[in-house]
């Protein structure tokens, strides 16, 4: 089913703040004596001992044989609670494709600071699964805390991971013990299977994960009809009992004007559409200042030189450089003849980044093919790669580093989570993969990109994936890509990256449903995208908004609670620019510290400008409010997921 939108549409609020017009999950605020919980359909998530994090979620999956998570539908679904204890018992079904799982499930707490969670479920049919069970998040705050695990071996003592771990930092647990910052005990029990930890990071995931069946067991696995699977995990907490801080104020965001670095050089990807750019569209698009265009050559198939010449006329008319994602087959081939199509290239080319069509991470071999081409054609053209699919793949890799000139990975935060919450917990975890990337690295240029919402393909399949339905979104796009909430979820990931060193960032595409504005010749989408022809996507603002400050900084910022908010502050000279985006369905207050400020101006982007910023974005961007600073702070209201760009000049150092 398809409707036709030719002209802007007045979404509903929720479809302008996340893409859906269905309510969020609703959240119950439980407490286990002196642990704290909060209650999402059959998820705990951020169970805290008074103001220590000690688990972010905790919660069952099932995944098929391509690592796909299915989704629960609950059957049934009661809740007790008083101030002291609860119960939740329910019953779910997974079920896509051949996989047809239903469970009944049990998550309780006791005053005594317990809290058990069970499984108990059965195969409906046969299929094959690469796991079913339950997973605790371990907050990635642990890093570099003593840990002692029990095995079937004995007691294993050890610490969760300071770099992100390329492979398991525990196995064959039945149970794992560490202390908190503020002076407890928690002791994680695991029953039904052996558990063994895996650090998320990897994936962007902003936590270290224990789950069931170790992976060293072949996958997947055949589940007959009828096969049972029960298993309980048990969380004790001991020692401080002290009552977390509830009234903490507004949100604070501090701004470090001490710690600034170079903002990365910030590019786009070509659509994958490959039709040709508006004159409107590139208009829009210079104002990003785009510093280069990333396209994808498949040198296996026929028609990439066509592609290769669409990229470079759309990156001169952007007046940005080229950067190459070269697939070349066997021994190299077609590295050659890219080298002699790069040598009629007008526009500047920054790099190539090279892989092997049957590889995700470059090698030897293929990085020698290309220098030799290269140097064949007389090209002085940097070569490089790294990892086409995830960080995991470069932190696994044993890479040729020594002829590389500039190393790469691509980043996207939902390859275990979809929801909200878990895509703004990973903003975290992405300076942690530049941190560890950059051990690896050395001082070679570090590349992050494509970044994107969804993945950009799924490098663990094994089967010849699903067919897509008429009415639904094919995996690589997600509904959020024209909402506030990615406009804010980019905010917090061009921080992360920039603050951690990033020398050079790419995002999502230049138009269609995974870029910045809506195609022109496409007036026809599924009802689960809401966009219009030619809409230009909150995400466009912030990239707008970043690109005036191309060759500034980007400055260091502390967030009270970036789950709530995220915060992006930039400076060229006296000026200062910040970007605050409220993460949430709830309305919040932001006393924002920007030293030597004593007033500005200030641009709302929320469901009250939304429509004018994506009909006129000219206009929008010409509009303002002014403010003036309570001592040394501004105080901004967010309305929920909005956003706001304040800009200032310094009066005093």
């Amino acid at each position: 089913m398809t409707e036709e939108r030719t002209g802007p549409v007045d979404f509903p609020a929720r479809v302008s703040r996340y893409g859906r017009n269905e309510p969020l999950p609703e959240r119950h605020a439980l407490r286990a004596g002196p642990l704290t919980a909060v209650l999402e359909s059959g998820d705990l998530r951020y169970i805290k001992l008074g103001d220590d994090l000690i688990v972010l979620r905790l919660y069952a999956a099932v995944r098929d044989r391509d690592w796909n998570t299915i989704e629960p539908k609950y059957l049934t679904y009661e809740m007790q609670q008083d101030d002291e204890g609860f119960r939740v018992r329910f019953s779910a079904e997974h079920q896509a494709g051949d996989v047809n799982f239903r469970w009944d499930g049990m998550i309780a707490g006791a005053a005594d600071g317990v809290i058990t969670v069970t499984m108990d479920g059965e195969a409906l049919n046969d299929f094959l699964k690469n796991r079913i069970g339950w997973c605790v998040l371990h907050p990635m705050e642990l890093a570099g805390v003593a840990a002692s695990t029990e095995t079937p071996d004995g007691q294993v003592k050890g610490t969760f991971p300071d770099l992100i771990a390329p492979h398991q930092p525990f196995i064959d647990m039945t149970a794992i013990s560490h202390a908190t910052p503020s002076g407890g005990e928690v002791t994680i029990r695991f029953e039904g299977d052996l558990f063994e930890m895996e650090d998320q990071r990897n994936w962007t995931d902003a936590s270290y994960k224990t789950y069931s069946t170790p992976l060293r067991l072949p996958y997947p696995a055949e589940i007959k009809q009828g096969d049972r699977i029960w298993q309980r995990v048990t969380i004790q907490a001991k020692g401080t009992s002290a009552e977390p801080d509830a009234d903490k104020g507004p949100m604070r965001v501090t701004v470090d004007a001490a710690g600034g670095r170079r903002l990365p050089a910030i590019g786009l990807g070509l659509a994958g559409h490959d039709a040709p750019l508006d004159e409107r569209d590139v208009a829009l698009l210079r104002a990003i200042n785009p510093a280069h265009l990333h396209v994808v050559l498949d040198l296996t198939k026929t028609n990439w030189s066509d592609r290769l010449a669409l990229a470079a006329a759309q990156a001169g008319a952007l007046d940005a450089a080229l950067v190459v994602e070269a697939v070349a087959g066997a021994d190299g081939a077609g590295l050659g003849e890219l080298a002699a199509n790069l040598k009629t290239i007008v526009v500047p080319v920054d790099s190539v980044l090279v892989f092997r069509d049957t590889d995700v991470v470059t090698n030897n071999p293929v990085l020698k093919a290309a220098r030799d081409a290269f140097a064949a054609a007389g090209l002085t053209t940097r070569i490089g790669g790294g990892s086409r699919a995830y960080f995991t793949e470069l932190n696994r890799a044993t890479l040729p580093l020594d002829g590389m000139d500039v190393v790469s990975y691509t980043l996207n935060p939902q390859v275990h989570a979809f929801d909200n919450a878990s895509l703004t917990e990973s903003l975290a975890a992405q300076a942690e993969t530049v941190r560890s990337a950059r051990a690896i690295a050395g001082e070679r240029p570090l590349a992050v990109g494509p970044i994107t919402l969804s993945p950009r393909f799924n490098p663990n399949a094994t089967s010849g994936g699903a067919e897509i339905a008429g009415d639904h979104l094919p995996p690589s796009v997600d509904y959020r890509q024209p909402s506030l909430f990615a406009a804010g979820w980019l905010t917090g990931s061009i921080n992360a990256l920039g603050n951690a060193g990033a020398d050079r960032l790419t995002y999502f595409e230049t138009t269609g449903w995974k870029g910045l504005i809506e195609r022109r010749d496409h007036p026809l989408r599924i009802p689960g995208f809401h966009s219009w022809p030619g809409m230009a996507f909150p995400i466009y603002h912030v990239l707008a908004a970043v690109g005036e400050f191309a060759g500034g900084d980007i400055l260091p910022v502390t967030i009270s609670d970036a789950l709530r908010v995220q915060a992006l502050a930039l400076a060229s000279g006296a000026r200062r620019r910040v970007i605050l985006a409220n993460m949430t369905d709830d309305r919040d207050v932001v006393a924002l510290e920007l030293g030597g400020v004593g007033q500005g101006m200030m641009r709302r982007l929320d469901e009250s400008t939304v429509h004018l910023a994506a009909s006129d974005p000219e206009s929008f961007r010409a509009t303002g409010e002014s403010i003036a600073a309570s001592g040394s702070v501004l105080t901004i209201e967010l309305p929920p997921f909005g956003l706001a760009v304040i800009d200032a000049e310094l009066t005093s150092s």
